[in-house]
């Protein structure tokens, strides 16, 4: 067999693997199934929260870098799971978010979400669910 074929197909392979523990990572992290339906619905919010932590220049560096990282993610038209995909296409944008809020919540804790949430007082007790404070 050719070696051009035999590197592609193993380059191939390879991505496949990928993606399947990346699809195995997201099922592994994804909130409780009424708190992703929530993640859905609030996903404009969250994306506005999200570019406002960002910009916050009182975060740690490490937070704003990983808040557009997340930003640069949802800009891709690639996802893991094509968004044409009813519910599913956008549960893996609403997952990453979630472990990505979560995260940025146990470096700076939850008064960034709360200085910069756009929304109502109900979608900002879901966040708080969804980064993994009650509270």
């Amino acid at each position: 067999m050719n070696i051009w074929l035999t590197t592609a197909l193993s380059a191939v392979g390879g991505l496949v693997v990928l993606w399947l523990a990346a699809l195995a990572a997201l099922a592994i992290a994804r909130p409780r199934a009424g708190l992703l339906t929530e993640a859905i619905r609030l996903l404009p919010d969250l994306l506005r929260l999200t570019s406002r932590l960002a910009r916050d220049r009182t975060l740690p560096r490490g937070v704003r870098i990983r808040l557009w990282l997340l930003l640069g993610y949802l800009a891709l038209p690639i996802d893991l799971v094509p968004d044409f995909i009813p519910v599913l296409g956008y549960a893996d944008d609403a997952i990453v978010v979630a472990v990505v809020l979560r995260s940025v919540v146990r470096v700076v804790g939850p008064q960034a979400l709360e200085r910069h949430w756009p929304g109502t007082d109900d979608g900002l007790a879901a966040v708080r669910r969804l980064a993994g404070r009650s509270h």
